[in-house]
């Protein structure tokens, strides 16, 4: 993993340094000793982990990454376990290490970010043929991959940022879109039958009007969406 380090303690920014060479999978490439300096940097390069400090002058960390369109994995160092709450809040922050930096504490939060690297939190890409056909579906919650049998899923539900993915045994918050998860799931099983809703249609059990029961819940139907699903009713 290509990573830089952004510290405005010069001791702070060796340590760290110090605690990468250990590591063969990481790849320093720059130091900087404020966000500017490396924001002007990450316009022309590609990273994949920054080790960002939370408390610099002007910038702060979390300045940082409020300002990234595209972040990379983040693990933030500070000495101050305030922040905490607040920087989980962002998907691609891996961890919050807490200076002076334990060696076995920045090795646990490499593990994670090598886990998070690359992402599978929806289905796996064509070019891995025997995971999507698996029928399995990966989704990233508090930095855990937790796997999920797409067979088990009966419903699909917009929540604001998030979705909610309900299975039979289970109910998952995951910050995604609607849109994301539509074009995974397989269509002959799934469809969208309002703009807030996509439902497993082999888990129908009753349609009354513009409202369908999938398990025990009551669905509506949007008008644009119900030709579509009654036609995949197999109706006598």
């Amino acid at each position: 993993m290509e990573c830089i380090i952004i510290d405005d303690e010069t001791t702070a920014r060796a340590i760290i340094h110090r605690l990468i060479s250990n590591h063969a999978q990481l790849h320093l490439q720059e130091e900087f000793s404020n966000a500017m300096q490396a924001i002007k940097y990450l316009n022309q390069n590609t990273i994949d982990l920054i080790f960002l400090d939370i408390h610099m002058p002007d910038f702060t960390g979390i300045d940082f990454i409020q300002s990234l369109k595209n972040p990379p994995m983040v693990i933030l160092t500070t000495s101050d376990k305030s922040f905490a709450s607040e920087a989980f809040e962002y998907d691609f922050i891996v961890d919050y290490l807490v200076k002076p930096i334990a060696k076995e504490r920045f090795d646990k939060a490499i593990l994670k970010a090598s886990g998070s690297r690359p992402l599978p939190s929806l289905l796996p890409t064509e070019s891995e043929p025997e995971e999507a056909e698996s029928g399995i579906l990966y989704i990233n919650i508090n930095r855990r991959l937790i796997k999920i049998d797409i067979s088990s899923i009966y419903l699909v539900a917009a929540k604001g940022d998030y979705i909610q993915i309900k299975t039979h045994d289970q109910n998952y918050l995951v910050h995604s879109t609607l849109k994301k998860i539509e074009n995974k799931l397989p269509d002959d099983q799934f469809l969208k039958i309002h703009r807030s809703f996509i439902i497993n249609t082999k888990f129908i059990i009753d349609i009354q009007d513009n409202s369908v029961l999938i398990e025990k819940d009551v669905i509506p139907v949007s008008r644009s969406n119900r030709p579509e699903l009654m036609k995949r009713v197999n109706l006598l």
